[in-house]
């Protein structure tokens, strides 16, 4: 068990310690504690280190001998003979300074006493305390081993220690008691001397003892409830990682989390002893466990972080392009000045590397010097700062297609470096320092939204940093499905058929309520296309909405079932002339989105007013399919074909009173709404004629757990703000999914279940002929269980239908309650997109719909 430096620097905390030792020796282990110093106690030694006047060096021992007499008197103490000594010790040693010992090992006598002392102090509270403590010298155990390629800077300051499992050991500790405290950070070389371990010490001597024993666990003892898949003080979003292989923990520590450090893991692997991160003051939460690799689980980025203070040294020569022994040359000044490569990206005539200020003593002379020897072979550019950002998973490379979106936000930056490692465990982006703090958890949600960070997991993810330290989660609804009178409903309903579609009016009225808050909004409209059951058209006219509709069909079911007063929008993509003579005689606003039908069907339109959708030149949402905006998609008048669009129009006396620009779906970010609208206010300037603006959809609907919902509050800001700029223009949108995405649901009924190879398979009867959203655009939609609701979800399927396709999977690597013959399972998220475009292939027969009014 390892307590670090705020561990141990209080009465409360030690109580702590007690109680948590306790029970460990109550589950019938044996125990032995790792401490760390006092917290402030190290850098105090090493300031100490550093002053040259002795009487200043005496001053600051006297200080730290206070802290700990003060910490006495908290536990009521008397002055334990063993801590007497060793502040003796520690102040004859900054009487004495380096003189005797030489600097580097004076240097590692005097940090050694900060856990010397903490753990002195420790072993007469827990024995004082009843818990009978035997205090352990670390250095007896932990020998350090000679490495090549070391100075005596780091023989001495930063050792290593064969960890090799010793029965012996073990032997003769239990001859001695029960439970043990010992030193973190300390351990002893061949000439007897002390040497430290370097930065995280005291975890690498938690792990080492904990291969020397072979334990059965090492628990790693902090003020956090583990390893989290970002920085939680910069993505208080981030969630807590339940589970992780030693390889994963190490790239994640290695990459930027400070919890943990990356030496801490490798002793552990071989014995194959886990390791857990646990918070100190709460003790109850379940914490990180790492351990051996464990294979069932579906890939999945675990963790996004960010290393600051990164310099690069770029190196070009033409001279180096099958010219041997340049790298070997190149790489010889590094070690010359004793500085440790990180990333490395190399091309026909350059070389670019890291250097990693965590293990690098980095400063501006040192960079110079490196930079003045490497000039003498080839052109030397240092970069800096940067900071490095890296996507940690095994499997990273089978993860790269779910990763587009996340990529797209390094094509707006300045990327200096990209490393994939060739462990397959991460993808590491070097960009300037300064965007790091506001992209971060920008990435995270990214992740989260494109199913690479598979936080549906619950095997591997737990709760938020939020949930766990801040005010909790955001209040989200629980969806309507889960509560038990409608949980029962639905097993009824799935009783008489199935595949059946369900619909709840009450979730598509509070959805539409939530948008009619949007205050600068003049008029919404549904995008028909979403869902047209007449029941949902019907309920979205009592709301007072609008609609949208994209065929004459559309425009049939809506005159056949709202009431004539209510305006409609024609937007058609690609459409026949029959189609706009179709919409030409109905009430609807008709809107074009190409030059053609001006070009050659302009006396069709004339004296007529249009909507015109332009193409702002680029594309959002979360699958390239649903990306509606740039030249690679088929939706908009390109901006620079307007002033042709509007000669056209005149000509034909055609007024354009309306500009319309829709750049996809699943968007969560509220700006975005804004800058459409400044993009389109600042072209109808030019056309003159303009008197509404329509700024489309895409509105987000969060699928994966902790994913970030679309903040409503901060959309009418932005929408209230950039309206207050043009307040002549009316603000239209035309919402579809966000309306009833929630409201609905499929229900399905398990066939059967199969196992091939690592793989198992859990067979509904219905799939991609109801709902195709998995299949064409990577959706992902929530699966559940419900005739097994709440049971333990602890087997991982890929959730399949009985369609003659490979793609005929409606979500992968789910976890799920084992399942039974006839089991009812729900896919959520099935109001949207659903029943509408679902086919009869295979001939499967059609799939019912259900409305619920309550």
């Amino acid at each position: 068990m390892k307590f670090g430096g705020t561990s141990v620097a209080t009465l409360p905390r030690w109580q702590n310690i007690l109680e948590l030792a306790t029970s460990r020796r109550a589950e019938g282990a044996r125990v032995v504690v790792v401490v760390s110093a006092l917290s402030g106690i190290t850098d105090a030694l090493k300031q100490m280190c550093g002053e040259g006047d002795k009487g200043k060096r005496i001053e600051a021992a006297r200080a730290i001998e206070q802290r700990h007499y003060e910490l006495l008197g908290h536990m009521e103490l008397e002055l334990p003979p063993a801590l007497d000594a060793r502040l003796k010790d520690l102040l004859a040693l900054a009487e004495d300074g380096p003189a005797k010992l030489g600097e580097l090992a004076w240097q590692a006598q005097v940090q050694a006493h900060g856990e010397l002392l903490s753990s002195t102090l420790g072993a007469a509270f827990l024995s004082r305390s009843g818990l009978a403590t035997q205090w352990l010298d670390a250095r007896d155990c932990l020998a350090a081993v000679a490495l090549p390629n070391q100075n005596e800077r780091t023989k001495l300051l930063s050792a290593m220690v064969d960890a090799r499992p010793e029965p012996a050991l073990n032997a003769r500790l239990a001859a001695k008691g029960e439970v043990f405290i010992t030193q973190g950070f300390i351990a002893r070389e061949s000439e007897g001397r002390t040497v430290l371990l370097g930065r995280g010490g005291s975890d690498t001597s938690a792990s080492y003892f904990g291969a020397l024993l072979k334990a059965a666990r090492v628990e790693i003892w902090t003020d956090v409830a583990g390893m989290f898949t970002a920085n939680p003080r910069q993505v208080p979003g981030a969630r807590l990682l339940q589970k992780l292989d030693y390889e994963e923990a190490q790239e994640i520590a290695s990459t930027g989390a400070k919890v943990l450090h990356p030496r801490c893991l490798s002793p552990l692997r071989e014995p194959r002893v886990p390791l857990l991160v646990k918070d100190t003051n709460r003790p109850e939460l379940e914490g990180t466990v790492i351990g051996p690799q464990v294979r069932e689980h579906a890939p999945s980025v675990k963790a996004i972080s960010a290393r600051k203070g990164i310099t690069l040294v770029s190196m070009e020569s033409v001279g180096m392009w099958q010219q041997v022994g340049f790298l070997a040359d190149v790489f010889a000044q590094f070690k010359q000045h004793g500085l440790s490569v990180d990333l490395i990206g190399s091309a026909e005539t350059n070389v670019t590397v890291s250097l990693d200020p965590t293990e690098n003593l980095l400063d501006s002379d040192a960079v110079a010097a490196l930079a003045a020897d490497l000039a003498k072979v080839c052109r030397v550019k240092v970069i800096a700062p940067c900071a490095a950002i890296t996507l940690v998973g095994r499997g990273m490379r089978s993860m790269l297609h779910t990763l587009s979106t996340v990529l797209a936000e390094f094509g707006q930056l300045r990327v200096h470096l990209i490393s994939q490692s060739s462990n397959n465990l991460n993808l590491t982006f070097v960009v300037d320092e300064n965007v790091v703090d506001e992209l971060l958890p920008h990435l995270h949600e990214l992740l989260i939204a494109a199913g690479a960070l598979r936080t549906d997991d619950s095997a591997l993810f737990g709760p938020s940093w939020q949930s766990l330290y801040g005010s909790g989660e955001v209040a989200i609804s629980s969806a309507w499905w889960r509560e038990p009178g409608q949980r029962k409903r639905l097993l009824g309903i799935a009783a008489e058929a199935t595949p059946r579609y369900v619909y709840h009016l009450p979730t598509v009225r509070s959805q539409a309520q939530s948008l009619k808050q949007l205050g600068a909004v003049d008029r919404l409209h549904y995008a028909v296309k979403a869902n047209t059951h007449p029941a949902i058209l019907s309920a979205l006219a009592e709301e007072g909405f609008a609609f949208e509709c994209v065929s004459p069909g559309e425009l049939d079911a809506v005159s056949a079932t709202v009431p004539t007063e209510v305006p409609l929008l024609f937007t058609p993509n690609f459409a026949s002339r029959s189609d706009f003579e179709r919409g030409l005689a109905t009430r609807a606003t008709i809107t074009l989105d190409a030059l053609y039908p001006v070009e050659h069907w302009g006396e069709l339109f004339r004296g007529r007013e249009v909507s015109l959708r332009v193409d702002l030149g680029r594309g959002l949402g979360h699958h390239e399919k649903v990306r509606t905006g740039g030249s690679g998609s088929k939706f908009g008048l390109p901006v620079d074909q307007l002033d042709s669009f509007l000669r056209h129009a005149d000509a034909h006396g055609i007024t354009v009173r309306g500009l319309h620009a829709h750049l996809g779906s699943g968007i969560l970010d509220p700006k975005h709404w804004g800058e459409v609208y400044g993009q389109l206010a600042s072209l109808a300037e030019r056309i003159g004629s303009i008197a509404f603006l329509n700024i489309g959809g895409g509105l987000g609907v969060p699928s994966h757990p902790g994913e970030a919902r679309l903040d409503l509050a901060a959309l009418d800001t932005v929408l209230r703000q950039v309206k207050a700029a043009y307040p002549h223009y009316q603000l239209w949108m035309e919402p579809g999914r966000y309306l009833v995405a929630d409201a609905g649901v499929l229900l399905a009924r398990v066939t059967q279940t199969k196992g091939k190879g690592g793989w198992r398979y859990l067979g509904v009867d219905t799939g991609m002929n109801s709902l195709i959203r998995p299949a064409l655009y990577d959706a992902w939609h929530e699966i559940a269980n419900l005739s097994r609701l709440g049971e333990e979800a602890d087997g991982l399927f890929q959730v399949v239908g009985p369609i003659c396709e490979s793609g005929d999977v409606l979500g992968s690597d789910r976890r799920l309650p084992e399942p039974a013959e006839g089991d009812v399972v729900l896919i959520a998220q099935a109001g949207a997109y659903g029943k509408v475009m679902s086919s009869p292939y295979n001939l499967r027969g059609d799939t019912e719909e259900v409305v619920l009014d309550d």
